[in-house]
Protein backbone atom coordinates (compact mmCIF):
# COMPACT_ATOMS: atom_id res chain seq x y z
CA UNK A 1 0.00 0.00 0.00
CA UNK A 2 2.81 2.20 0.78
CA UNK A 3 4.22 1.45 -2.82
CA UNK A 4 1.21 2.34 -4.38
CA UNK A 5 0.32 5.69 -2.68
CA UNK A 6 3.90 6.99 -2.99
CA UNK A 7 3.38 6.05 -6.52
CA UNK A 8 -0.36 8.29 -6.59
CA UNK A 9 1.25 11.06 -4.91
CA UNK A 10 4.20 11.55 -6.90
CA UNK A 11 1.92 11.42 -10.15
CA UNK A 12 -0.10 13.70 -8.14
CA UNK A 13 2.93 15.87 -7.62
CA UNK A 14 4.69 15.86 -11.19
CA UNK A 15 0.69 15.93 -13.38
CA UNK A 16 0.04 19.63 -11.38
CA UNK A 17 3.16 21.10 -12.64
CA UNK A 18 1.16 22.25 -16.04
CA UNK A 19 -2.47 23.32 -16.54
CA UNK A 20 -3.32 21.63 -19.57
CA UNK A 21 -2.79 17.94 -20.67
CA UNK A 22 -3.50 16.00 -23.52
CA UNK A 23 -6.03 13.52 -23.39
CA UNK A 24 -3.80 10.21 -23.84
CA UNK A 25 -4.05 7.80 -26.78
CA UNK A 26 -5.67 4.89 -24.91
CA UNK A 27 -7.98 7.03 -22.25
CA UNK A 28 -9.36 4.38 -19.86
CA UNK A 29 -13.40 5.30 -20.13
CA UNK A 30 -14.24 6.72 -16.36
CA UNK A 31 -16.53 3.41 -15.95
CA UNK A 32 -12.96 1.16 -16.21
CA UNK A 33 -10.95 2.98 -14.52
CA UNK A 34 -13.29 3.12 -11.52
CA UNK A 35 -13.62 -1.15 -11.80
CA UNK A 36 -9.97 -1.11 -11.54
CA UNK A 37 -9.09 1.22 -8.85
CA UNK A 38 -12.13 -0.78 -6.78
CA UNK A 39 -9.87 -4.30 -7.62
CA UNK A 40 -6.96 -2.66 -6.80
CA UNK A 41 -8.01 -1.69 -3.29
CA UNK A 42 -9.49 -5.15 -2.90
CA UNK A 43 -5.76 -6.26 -3.61
CA UNK A 44 -4.19 -3.62 -1.48
CA UNK A 45 -6.21 -5.32 1.53
CA UNK A 46 -4.94 -8.84 0.64
CA UNK A 47 -1.85 -7.52 1.87
CA UNK A 48 -2.96 -6.99 5.36
CA UNK A 49 -4.62 -10.38 5.26
CA UNK A 50 -1.47 -12.12 3.79
CA UNK A 51 1.37 -9.67 4.70
CA UNK A 52 3.85 -12.05 2.84
CA UNK A 53 1.67 -11.53 -0.35
CA UNK A 54 3.58 -9.45 -3.38
CA UNK A 55 1.43 -6.58 -4.04
CA UNK A 56 3.27 -5.75 -7.60
CA UNK A 57 2.06 -9.16 -8.66
CA UNK A 58 -1.60 -8.64 -7.42
CA UNK A 59 -1.54 -4.91 -9.46
CA UNK A 60 -0.44 -6.57 -12.90
CA UNK A 61 -3.15 -9.47 -12.41
CA UNK A 62 -5.75 -6.46 -12.25
CA UNK A 63 -4.78 -4.64 -14.89
CA UNK A 64 -4.32 -7.82 -16.62
CA UNK A 65 -8.14 -9.14 -16.01
CA UNK A 66 -8.85 -5.49 -17.35
CA UNK A 67 -6.93 -5.46 -20.25
CA UNK A 68 -4.97 -2.97 -19.52
CA UNK A 69 -1.29 -2.04 -19.39
CA UNK A 70 0.38 -0.08 -16.57
CA UNK A 71 1.14 2.51 -19.27
CA UNK A 72 -2.20 3.40 -20.23
CA UNK A 73 -3.28 3.12 -16.48
CA UNK A 74 -0.61 5.69 -15.72
CA UNK A 75 -1.26 8.19 -18.07
CA UNK A 76 -5.42 7.52 -17.73
CA UNK A 77 -4.59 8.54 -14.02
CA UNK A 78 -2.53 11.35 -14.56
CA UNK A 79 -5.10 12.54 -16.63
CA UNK A 80 -8.29 12.73 -14.49
CA UNK A 81 -6.49 13.98 -11.95
CA UNK A 82 -5.47 16.85 -13.29
CA UNK A 83 -8.70 17.50 -14.93
CA UNK A 84 -9.97 16.98 -11.33
CA UNK A 85 -12.35 14.29 -12.09
CA UNK A 86 -10.52 11.10 -9.69
CA UNK A 87 -12.99 12.09 -7.13
CA UNK A 88 -15.93 10.88 -8.95
CA UNK A 89 -14.34 8.04 -9.85
CA UNK A 90 -13.04 7.10 -6.62
CA UNK A 91 -16.82 7.57 -5.44
CA UNK A 92 -17.84 5.07 -8.29
CA UNK A 93 -15.17 2.56 -7.35
CA UNK A 94 -16.80 3.22 -3.68
CA UNK A 95 -20.10 2.03 -4.82
CA UNK A 96 -18.81 -1.23 -7.03
CA UNK A 97 -17.23 -1.93 -3.85
CA UNK A 98 -20.04 -1.83 -1.48
CA UNK A 99 -21.93 -3.86 -4.42
CA UNK A 100 -19.22 -6.41 -4.71
CA UNK A 101 -19.56 -6.61 -0.62
CA UNK A 102 -23.03 -5.77 1.15
CA UNK A 103 -21.59 -6.16 4.74
CA UNK A 104 -19.01 -3.34 3.75
CA UNK A 105 -21.09 -0.40 4.29
CA UNK A 106 -22.46 -2.22 7.77
CA UNK A 107 -18.89 -2.30 8.61
CA UNK A 108 -18.60 1.48 7.33
CA UNK A 109 -21.69 2.74 9.41
CA UNK A 110 -20.68 1.14 12.29
CA UNK A 111 -17.00 2.61 12.34
CA UNK A 112 -18.06 6.33 11.05
CA UNK A 113 -20.91 6.47 13.71
CA UNK A 114 -23.41 6.80 10.60
CA UNK A 115 -26.76 5.62 10.19
CA UNK A 116 -26.99 7.45 6.48
CA UNK A 117 -25.73 6.37 3.24
CA UNK A 118 -21.92 5.97 2.94
CA UNK A 119 -21.33 9.15 1.02
CA UNK A 120 -21.43 10.33 5.35
CA UNK A 121 -17.96 8.79 4.97
CA UNK A 122 -15.59 11.60 6.64
CA UNK A 123 -12.93 12.44 4.28
CA UNK A 124 -9.08 11.51 4.38
CA UNK A 125 -8.01 15.54 5.68
CA UNK A 126 -9.81 16.71 8.15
Amino acid sequence: MKKLTAIFILFLMVSCGGDYIDKPKNLISRDQMAEILADLSINDQATFMYPGANLEAGTRYVLKTHKVNSKDFVESYRYYVVKEKMSGIAEDAQEILLEKDPKAEKYVKDKTGTAGNPQNVPGLSR
